[in-house]
């Protein structure tokens, strides 16, 4: 009996995800376990597995590269011999498509169905049902197209015109906006009874919609800003002899630990003697972290990525080093997992390969601190009663003051700023 593969969630949030292609081909014999295709969720491209074993059919018309799939949707199905006569239709933009075979086995997706039997609901998500809300759509004058009339986001924008909805649309519009990666939820009609024109959609001017890691950065740094009252604090520290040591080092080591690598060891260092700073939200609960795990912001064309080192004191400077090193050109490349940037109990950001020298760094929620590192530069300064050219940084340290107040926060800042002077192997004597 064939068995459909859906469209898996990868967070609470996660209402849809960006086919990035299969990694099976139609027709291959497929075991639980096997990587069927790449999906694109809110940050990361993760592999979809599959859960059961048989043939793997994928129909003519499925999804391309950069189709957008709801939740739940049915891309395949994976079959137990040839003589099964299910099919599947196109699955479009967050489109459930039908399976002919009523009694197929169905793995059901992470929000539950309900039972429409005797005049009751119908079947769809909260994520569904919040939409028809706004588009004041009638969910019971709709016959959805998913596995036992299960309505989609698809089903709703496929709505034809109705005088008395405030979000109908017109074909030319839906075209449109589908071309343009629009949501027409988001759009105010002009038309008759509000609905939404053609003239609508090109009104957005030449913007253009964002990316979805793009939204979930927004929709990250919202909450933060909502959540937090952000305190920061700046100092600077003399790291000569930090980089004296790693000249040093240039013909010994097999891989050269960056001053981000080294940052990261030694604000580890410090977190350990002040874990107040290492600590998290839960809830309205703080909770100090039983281990310390560093996120680094790292730059990509897609957005920033905050991979996490996990236990920084425990590694060795040499496989920090390869850690961060990995982790970023993971993040590049678009090959982060999920787990990869979960869990960090304290992040830092470098902006000092811009040539930034101070900045305001914004907390990664729900951590309560992060630590903003600027440019290493040549400057004059008082050393050993003399004034002599040294090389100078600045680190600027955000903190949610209702976490923590500002004299424990310096305390620490003050604290990575001094091992910040020291060369490794005096670090370790500190």
């Amino acid at each position: 009996m064939p068995t459909p593969i859906l469209v898996p969630r990868f967070g609470w949030n996660m209402e849809s995800g960006v086919f990035q292609g299969w990694l099976k081909s139609d027709g291959d014999a497929i075991q639980p376990g096997d990587a069927l295709f790449n999906l694109e969720g809110d940050k990361a491209v993760q592999e979809v597995e599959a859960i059961d074993a048989g043939v793997l059919r994928i129909p003519a018309d499925g999804p391309k590269v950069g189709d957008v799939l709801a939740v739940g949707a049915a891309v395949a199905y994976l079959e137990g011999g040839s003589s099964s006569a299910a099919r599947i239709e196109r699955v479009a933009e967050r489109k459930v498509p039908p399976l002919e075979e009523p009694k197929l086995k169905s793995h059901s997706p992470s929000l539950p169905l309900r039972s429409t039997e005797g005049g009751a609901m119908p079947i769809a998500s909260p994520a569904v049902r919040r939409l028809a809300r706004e588009m004041s759509v009638d969910l019971a004058k709709i016959t959805g197209t998913g596995i036992g009339g299960r309505i989609d986001a698809g089903d709703l924008r496929t709505v034809e015109s109705r005088p008395q909805t405030s979000r109908t649309s017109s074909p030319r519009a839906r075209r449109l906006a589908r071309e343009k990666g629009v949501e027409l939820s988001r759009i105010e009609g002009t038309g008759r009874h509000g609905r939404i024109r053609e003239r609508d959609v090109l009104a957005l001017g030449a913007g253009k919609a964002l990316s979805s890691t793009r939204q979930s950065i927004a929709d990250h740094l919202l909450h933060t800003v909502k959540s937090t009252v952000p305190v920061t604090l700046t100092t600077t520290a003399d790291v000569t002899e930090l980089v004296k040591w790693r000249e040093r080092q240039k013909a010994t080591l097999d891989m050269l630990p960056t001053f981000t690598d080294l940052i990261v060891r030694i604000t580890g260092e410090a977190l350990r003697k002040h874990p107040a700073l290492n600590a998290r939200w839960v809830g309205e609960r703080l909770e100090i972290a039983t281990r310390i795990d560093v996120g680094l912001a790292v730059d990509t064309q897609a957005g920033l990525m905050v991979p996490v080192i996990r236990d920084v004191p425990a590694l060795p400077l040499e496989e920090l080093a390869r850690q961060t090193k990995e982790l970023a050109e993971k993040a590049r490349t678009r090959r982060l997992s999920a787990g990869e940037m979960q869990g960090g109990s304290f992040t830092i950001t470098n902006l000092g390969r811009f040539g930034i020298d101070a900045f305001t760094p914004i907390i990664n929620w729900p951590e309560i601190a992060i630590l903003g590192v600027g440019r290493i530069a040549k400057q004059p300064a008082v050393f050993e009663g003399q004034i002599a050219i040294r090389h100078i940084i600045t680190l600027s340290l955000t903190f949610d003051h209702r976490a923590i107040d500002g004299a424990p926060a310096a305390v620490f800042l003050q604290a990575v700023a001094t091992g910040l002077t020291l060369a490794p192997e005096a670090q370790n004597r500190m």
